[in-house]
């Protein structure tokens, strides 16, 4: 594997999250500031908790679908990249958003 690669790649994941939680911080800090209704604030708090939760799931479900697809090539022992491997990892991918779809719409999300 080329590591030369991976090093930008996660230097610039990280710079990219470290500026979401800035301005995640900047938007909480001016909202409690404005003085706005304690209720108010508290609702948008927990709409935000409740939709990262589900982010969260959302990408372990399709990460786990991926994971068996890739499984599934590995066992089949396909080296090369053909329509037949990518539909398998493309349909891994879609399956994965249905049962996300199937979890959130059963949690009321």
């Amino acid at each position: 594997m080329n590591f030369e690669l991976l090093i930008p790649i996660a230097f610039f994941a990280a710079v990219a999250y470290v500026i979401k939680v800035v301005v995640d911080a900047g938007v909480r800090r001016r909202m409690v500031e404005a003085n706005g209704s304690q209720e108010l604030v508290r609702s948008i708090l927990l709409g935000e908790e409740q939709r990262s939760r589900l982010g969260s799931l959302r990408w372990g479900v399709i990460l786990i679908a991926l994971a068996v697809g890739f499984g599934i090539v590995d066992a089949g022992n396909w080296d090369e990249l053909t329509p037949g491997v990518l539909a398998i990892l493309l349909g891994a991918t879609g399956l994965g958003n249905l049962v996300y779809y199937a979890f959130a719409r059963r949690q009321g999300g």
